[in-house]
């Protein structure tokens, strides 16, 4: 199946799909091992990862892209890439829903925020009218007719500005229009919660911040509300700096580190060593 296809499979399954979001192709790596069924390419942690700069639009079209085509060559489960706003007006949507498609990725978010946007849980976003919010999402499944064999996964940050009732009528058009997955970003309560899943059609995804605005509820929780995803944004890229920390203290002061560090046998065989080995024993030339 192609990758969009693998992601039409899980979500006609009657379950809550767990998505760890990855930043690299080594995190994405580590996902795939744990046994995870998709992931999703988060915007904050990969502009902290790749540009060691904060997720407020400061990424290219071209870098994202990029480190999506690693991250996709590196794995085999399902990639949900972000698209952010776009990049541009509508034809510029376009052009990055192809893109991303011919990049391997299963689907791409598509949001309303203006530009240059900004993470969904930290201060000073907006969104642009409903009208440009609508085009967006048009010019990305012109995009997917014309070709590109990828999901649409349409994203509204109205909430945080002008109520939940606008950015559940915002996410309901988006669903006319075509998208394949709604994602309604911070609400701040289980009620809203259970508002957005119940007036609004088709898969919708949570996206769950420790430490954000909406409720960090369980996955027994999540699926019974209706959700179809759960999404885990900064969850390994906050645990890989909390650990890098850790053992910087841990080395600047000469003490040991053996509880902090992965042994040097599992870390090659992790990130695939051993597959290389084997796959190049046959190979004479690939055995010096």
């Amino acid at each position: 199946m192609s990758p969009a296809d693998k992601l039409r499979h899980l979500l006609s399954q009657d379950k809550l799909h767990v998505m760890p979001c990855c930043f690299d192709a080594l995190s994405a790596k580590l996902i795939e091992q744990a046994g995870f069924g998709l992931t999703f390419m988060s915007g904050f942690a990969t502009s902290a990862s790749r540009i060691g700069a904060p997720d407020l639009g400061l990424m290219s079209y071209g870098e994202v892209l990029d480190q999506t085509r690693n991250i996709t060559e590196a794995t085999t489960i399902p990639l949900i890439a972000d698209g952010d706003t776009g990049y541009g007006n509508a034809m510029n949507v376009r052009r990055t829903v192809s893109g991303f498609a011919r990049a391997g990725a299963a689907c791409v978010m598509i949001e309303d925020q203006l530009a240059p946007k900004r993470c969904g849980h930290t201060p000073g976003k907006a969104v642009v009218s409903r009208e440009e919010a609508f085009d967006r999402v048009r010019a990305a499944v012109d995009a997917r007719e014309d070709g590109a064999d990828i999901l649409i996964m349409a994203r509204t940050d109205a909430r945080h500005d002008h109520g939940l009732g606008e950015a559940i009528e915002r996410a309901a058009k988006f669903h006319e229009l075509g998208a394949d997955i709604l994602f309604v970003e911070a609400p701040r309560t289980t009620e809203e919660m259970q508002t957005v899943c119940r007036e609004l059609p088709g898969p919708k995804m949570a996206n769950i911040v420790e430490g954000g605005e909406t409720p960090e509820l369980s996955h027994e929780e999540l699926r019974d509300i209706g959700y179809a995803i759960a999404a885990y944004p900064l969850t390994l890229l906050a645990a890989a700096m909390k650990a890098m920390c850790e053992t910087l203290a841990a080395l600047k002061q000469d003490s040991s580190r053996e509880d902090l560090i992965m042994d040097f046998k599992t870390l090659r065989n992790r990130i695939g060593f051993n597959d290389y080995y084997e796959a190049s024993s046959k190979y004479k030339s690939s055995q010096r």
